[in-house]
C-alpha cells in the first residue's frame, strides 16, 4: 500500500503533468505574468461553469472575502453575522475592515450556520450574513436568503470549501455554490477541490455595478492606469496559477465525483457503529452521497466521534501513519483575537460540542480501496476496543 496522504497533490499532478507543464512553460515563454490572456480565459471559463455573470480573480481566498465586503461599501461598526465553527479567515477580514463580527452557532448535522441563530442575532446594525459552505456542502440557502430579504441584508457566500457543489432550492431550482448570494468568494489554495500551485482566489457576482467596483479594488483602485477612482488593494491572480486552474477546471466534476466515491466507501465501512457519526447529506439529496447531484463535494470528510476519546484516536491514527485533522479545535468566539464580552457560552452549545468530537480523514482524488480499508479498520478497531 502506498503512503497515505491527507491530500495527494503529487498523485493528482501525475495525471495532468503533460498539460500542466506545457501550459506553464507557454506562460513563461509569453512573459505575460500578470493579467495575461490565461487569466482572462480562466475567468470566462469559470463564469460559464458556475453560470454566474462575473468572476473576478484575485490573489487568494482571504483577499476575495475582504474585497467582496469592500465592494459592498460596508462601514466601520456595521455588523456582519457568520458562523462560529469555521476557519479564522472568515472573521479575520470582518475585523480588518473595522466591521463588527457577530458569531453564531451552527447546525449539528451539517456543521453549517444555523438560520435560527442568524435570525436571533439580527440588530438594527446588521448589514450582512456570511454563510460558510463548510467541508463542501452548502448552508441552508433557502432560509438564509429569506432572512436576508426580510431584513434587507447582503448575503456574502464563503465558498472556499465548496466549489463545484450545487444547492437545490425548495422550488426545485438548482444553483452552483457561489452563484446564490449577492457576492461570493473562493480560494484556490492547493489543497482545495479546485486548487492551483500557489495562492489564488476569486470573487463571483451577478451584479454588474458591484463587479465593476470590485475589478477596480483588486487593481489598486484603477480602471485606467494611474487613475485611482476607488480605494483599492493589490490582489491579482498571476498567469501561471491561472493556467494551472484552466487545466484543472474541466476535471473538477470528475475530481468531486472521486471524493464522493471515497465518502461512500468510508460511510459503508462505518455504517451502524454508534460511536461514529458520518457526514450529513442535505435532505434535498435523494441519493446516497450525491450519486445523482453535487450537493456535497467533500472538501473534507469529517466524522463525529462520540462515546470515545477523539484526541486519543487522533494520536493513534498518527502512530499508524494515517494523517488526519481536527477542523476546528477552538471556536472562534474563544480565540484570543476575537473574544468579546457580547458572547455567552450558552449561545454556542453545538460548536462547543463539535470541537470535542470532529476529526477529518484523508480525502482527495487519489485515495484507493486499500488505503480506505486500512484507515477505516484502524478507526473501528480503536473505537470498538
Amino acid at each position: 500500500m502506498k503512503k497515505i496522504q491527507m491530500v495527494d497533490l503529487k498523485g493528482q499532478y501525475a495525471q495532468i503533468k503533460d498539460q500542466v507543464d506545457k501550459s506553464v512553460l507557454d506562460v513563461i515563454a509569453s512573459s505575460a505574468f500578470i493579467n495575461g490572456p490565461e487569466v482572462h480565459a480562466f475567468q470566462k471559463e469559470l463564469e460559464e461553469y458556475l453560470d454566474v455573470k462575473h468572476v473576478i480573480p484575485c490573489a487568494n481566498g482571504t483577499d476575495a472575502l475582504q474585497i467582496a465586503m469592500m465592494g459592498l461599501g460596508l462601514k466601520p461598526g456595521d455588523e456582519v453575522i457568520t458562523a462560529d465553527f469555521t476557519f479564522a479567515a472568515t472573521v479575520e477580514v470582518i475585523a480588518l475592515l473595522q466591521l463588527t463580527p457577530v458569531l453564531v452557532d451552527v447546525e449539528k448535522d451539517s456543521f453549517n450556520i444555523d438560520p435560527e441563530a442568524i435570525r436571533k442575532a439580527i440588530t438594527p446594525k446588521t448589514k450582512a450574513i456570511v454563510p460558510v459552505h463548510l467541508f463542501g456542502q452548502c448552508a441552508n440557502m433557502d432560509a438564509i436568503q429569506a432572512i436576508a430579504k426580510e431584513h434587507d441584508l447582503y448575503v456574502i457566500e464563503d465558498n472556499a470549501q465548496a466549489i463545484g457543489a450545487s444547492y437545490t432550492f425548495a422550488d426545485g431550482s438548482v444553483k452552483k455554490a457561489g452563484a446564490i448570494g449577492h457576492v461570493a468568494s473562493t480560494s484556490f489554495f492547493p489543497s482545495k477541490n479546485l486548487g492551483c500551485y500557489g495562492d489564488g482566489g476569486a470573487i463571483f457576482t451577478n451584479d454588474d455595478d458591484l463587479a465593476h467596483k470590485i475589478r477596480g479594488i483588486v487593481n489598486h483602485g484603477m480602471y485606467k492606469r494611474y487613475h485611482h477612482d476607488v480605494v483599492g488593494v493589490n490582489s491579482r491572480l498571476d498567469s501561471i496559477q491561472a493556467t494551472v486552474l484552466r487545466v484543472k477546471l474541466p476535471n473538477l466534476d470528475t475530481y468531486n465525483a472521486a471524493r464522493q466515491d471515497a465518502a461512500r466507501k468510508y460511510n459503508a465501512a462505518f455504517y451502524g457503529n454508534n460511536k461514529i457519526i458520518t457526514p450529513h447529506i442535505s435532505k434535498s439529496c435523494e441519493n446516497p452521497i450525491c450519486t445523482g447531484c453535487n450537493c456535497h463535494v467533500f472538501h473534507q470528510y469529517t466524522l463525529r466521534i462520540v462515546d470515545a476519546d477523539r484526541d486519543a484516536l487522533v494520536q493513534h491514527l498518527n502512530e499508524k501513519g494515517i494523517p488526519c485533522g481536527v477542523y476546528y479545535p477552538i471556536p472562534l468566539h474563544l480565540q484570543k483575537a476575537y473574544k468579546d464580552e457580547r458572547y455567552n457560552e450558552a449561545d454556542f452549545p453545538i460548536t462547543n460540542q463539535l470541537v470535542k468530537e470532529v476529526v477529518s480523514l484523508p480525502m482527495h482524488t487519489e485515495l484507493d480501496d486499500d488505503q480506505i480499508e486500512f484507515i477505516t479498520k484502524t478507526i473501528l478497531d480503536f473505537v470498538n476496543g
